[in-house]
């Protein structure tokens, strides 16, 4: 079951434009962090982008980071952990 943060997320991501999206896909896949292959799907060609291993130990690296700051946040503000 989705929940109204999931939806809202998921809202917030199909209001971006390909003019936002795929430059910055481009740019995650020029740096190594992605890697794309094309696809046929229901008589459509489409690019299939998935994370490579450099990608993944980068999103761990960044996600350990905010992890930090926003401990460092709640405990400024005084908030409760999400």
């Amino acid at each position: 079951m989705a929940t109204g943060s999931s939806l809202r997320c998921a809202n917030a991501a199909r209001a971006l434009h390909e003019g936002t999206i795929y430059p910055a896909l481009h740019r995650l896949e020029d740096a190594g962090l992605l890697g794309s292959s094309w696809a046929d799907a229901q008589g459509r060609k489409r690019r299939i982008y998935k994370l490579t291993d450099k990608g993944a130990a980068a999103l761990a690296t960044e996600r350990t980071a905010w992890r930090r700051f926003a401990a460092g946040m709640r405990a400024v503000l005084g908030g409760e952990p999400a």
